[in-house]
């Protein structure tokens, strides 16, 4: 792969140490960690890897428990932990 272009982009602190410890646990330079992280990015990886587009299909096909749950989640819960 040819790298014809170079950019420059400022990154917070926490990011930086962030990905200086993902390419050092890749064994990678920190520069193809974020080609890598952009690649997947615009190809929308990124957000087909989102937790909730991962269980989608299975919204809405468990049976059972109480009818109001959204509704009156906090009286479900505390009898629950009050062991009602």
């Amino acid at each position: 792969m040819a790298l014809d272009t170079q950019i420059s982009v400022r990154i917070p602190d926490d990011l930086a140490a962030k990905l200086k410890d993902a390419a050092r646990e890749r064994g990678m330079d920190r520069s193809d960690v974020v080609r890598a992280a952009l690649r997947l990015y615009l190809e929308g990886a990124a957000e087909s890897d989102r937790p909730w587009k991962r269980i989608g299909d299975l919204a809405g096909a468990a049976s059972g428990g109480p009818p109001d749950l959204g509704a009156r989640h906090r009286e479900h819960l505390t009898r629950i932990f009050r062991g009602g």
